[in-house]
Order: structure tokens, then sequence, then C-alpha cells
């Protein structure tokens, strides 16, 4: 069965190039060329993921994305022709998943597809996996939903993804290589500030101070450790640097 796949891009012939070759690989892609279509057409139809355009008609792509956001958690990937980093930590921060600066190749679009839905999915299927407690901290991995002190945090599907394996790994450094194999099943450059962007949010949603951050920690020249406890903190062991 294909995966429906919802593409708002105000460009006809890279939208048809994109439908063709995806078609050729299990989704089936609907496509609408501004952002008030594609908003429509998401509220009538069961969608997996959108690929979304920035530089959209009328409404761009970044106020889609968080009127997206306000009603749904279907995976998305944005798309444009501005590379900038801060476009980047942008989408990122009002909810994309991932960011796709054009021009793209179309093997690498169906790569970061597959590992935005491998993530959305990664809950079904195979044994219960019990949730993770820290304090007043619950990382519930079935229901994808991480709970402070009872009430449930505002992380999107990536970022949910990112803290649970470092809670998987808590009391151990965990390099920003690593992080981004595990994220999106390839390496990307150990700079790449979107690990720090979804730290950033992650802490705003789980610590107590997310500017004096006890859960999760910068670890100098490495990447990042989830405590155990505020051991690990309170005796230096993991110097934070402010980072994300």
């Amino acid at each position: 069965m294909s995966t429906k796949l919802l593409m708002i891009e105000d460009d006809r012939r890279l939208a048809g190039m994109v439908s063709d070759y995806l078609g050729e690989h299990g989704f089936a892609v609907a496509h609408c060329e501004d952002g008030e279509r594609g908003l429509l057409a998401l509220r009538d139809g069961a969608f997996e993921a959108v690929l979304l355009d920035v530089m959209l008609p009328g409404a761009d792509g970044f106020e889609i994305c968080r009127r997206i956001r306000a009603e749904s958690d279907v995976p998305i990937v944005m798309l444009t022709a501005r590379g900038e980093e801060t476009d980047r930590v942008v989408g990122l921060e009002i909810g994309a998943d991932d960011y796709l600066p054009k021009p793209f190749s179309l093997r690498e679009l169906l790569a970061r597809l597959r590992a935005v839905l491998r993530r959305g999915r990664s809950g079904g299927g195979g044994s219960l996996r019990a949730p993770l407690r820290f304090g007043d901290l619950e990382i519930d991995p079935e229901a994808r939903v991480a709970r402070v002190a009872g009430a449930a945090c505002d992380l999107t599907g990536h970022q949910f993804d990112l803290l649970l394996i470092l809670a998987e790994r808590a009391g151990r450094a965990v390099s920003r290589d690593t992080l981004m194999e595990l994220l999106r099943g390839d390496a990307h450059s150990a700079f790449d500030r979107s690990i720090d962007v979804h730290i950033s949010r992650i802490r705003a949603a789980i610590e107590a101070d997310p500017k004096k951050p006890s859960r999760i920690l910068t670890v100098r020249g490495t990447g990042y450790l989830f405590t155990r406890s505020g051991d690990e903190a309170a005796d230096g062991r993991s110097p934070d640097e402010g980072a994300g």
C-alpha cells in the first residue's frame, strides 16, 4: 500500500519530478500550490507526511508549518531555496522534523522522508517498551509522549526521538555524529546546529531552568549527556557550555 504524502510547493515542475520519483518508491503524492489549499487538503486527507516549501505565495511555509503544528503532529520536511542556517533554525524551532535546502537530490529527499516516517512509526509493533522515569520526568516510548509531573511536554516527533535516545543512554555522553546517525540513518557533520536547536527546545520542555539544565548536559568537545539524577550536574563531570 502506498504512503500518502502531501506536497505543498508552488513550483509545478519540481512537484512533478518529486511526485514521479517518489511514486516509483511507494508514495502517493498529492500536490497543492499554496499553503491555504494545502491546509484544507491536510484536514480532509489522512496523510503520513508533508513536504512543505518555504517560499509560497500568500502565507509562507513558516506560517503554514506553525498552523499545521497547532493541530497535527504529522511529520514535516521543509524545502527551501534559502539554505541559510538561520532559516533552518527557524524551521526546526516551529516544529519541522527536517529541513532540505534546494537544490536537493531526489535520493536524499527519499532518504529523509523514510527517516522521519521510520521515527514516527517506531512506537508500533514488537514487545511493549516500559516508560522511563527520572524523578518527575516520564518518557513513554509506546505513547510517544514525555511528561513532567504528569503534564505532557510539547515536543515534535523528532525532539521526542532525540530525548528518548539520550534517556536510553542515561549516564553516557553521546556525540552529535552518533545522534545524527541514529536520528536520520546516515552520518552528518558534528557541527550540524539542528541538534543544538532541538536540544534547546527539549530543555525548555523538561528542565526546571532551561538556562541551567540539570537533565541534559552539554559535554565539551563531545555532545550531550542525559543524567540519571542531578549528580552529574552537581559534581561537574559534564560541564554545560550553554550550546542549544
